[in-house]
């Protein structure tokens, strides 16, 4: 057992009958009362943020994640094969599962699996990820009156707002937490 003087990011619990990861934290030492910590919670399997206080010095169950490195090799359906580099073994999770991690990862892109007692849980696309553009609008000059952005389609799918400058074909840095595109490779 730990208890809030343990929180930090990342750091995973048992709550509610889920398993919730720190996303932010902040301890707070009111004037008049006991202490607080207001907590942003993420949970592990289907990725919904809440919102929480614990009471200062409350005990909460802490849950070891251990984390692996594999490579996502294809789709199979409607289940998306992944491999671990070390041991070869292959692992097949349901594409209801992912979320919107598709979105962010091509055929041999290696990926972390969060397992639990060695059942895959959620897997998280690296940080940034390169995408070519499969299809977007030519920019036309002087047509700034959208902010300057347009939406382009990436070669998973993905449509993200770039710069009126990106043409078709070009190899773009994207953010996969926020989904935002970084600029060109």
């Amino acid at each position: 057992m730990a208890d809030t003087s343990n929180f930090r990011t990342g750091f995973t619990i048992r709550h509610k009958n889920g398993l919730w990861s720190i996303a932010e934290f902040q301890h707070v030492k009111p004037g008049k009362g006991p202490a607080f910590v207001r907590t942003k919670l993420k949970n592990v399997e289907n990725g919904k943020v809440v919102e929480h206080t614990f009471r200062a010095g409350e005990k909460v169950e802490e849950v070891r994640l251990e984390r692996r490195e594999f490579q996502y090799l294809y789709p199979d359906g409607d289940f998306f094969v992944f491999m671990n580099t070390e041991t070869y073994e292959q692992i097949q999770l349901h594409k209801d599962t992912l979320g919107d991690v598709p979105d962010y990862i091509k055929e041999s892109d290696m990926c972390s699996l969060l397992l639990l007692e060695g059942k895959p849980l959620t897997v998280e696309p690296p940080l940034t990820v390169e995408l070519v553009v499969a299809q977007t609008d030519p920019g036309v000059r002087g047509d700034t009156a959208q902010g300057g952005s347009k939406p382009a389609t990436m070669e998973t799918g993905l449509v993200v707002q770039v710069p009126l400058f990106i043409e078709e074909g070009e190899i773009l840095k994207i953010d996969s937490r926020t989904g935002k595109y970084l600029g060109r490779v």
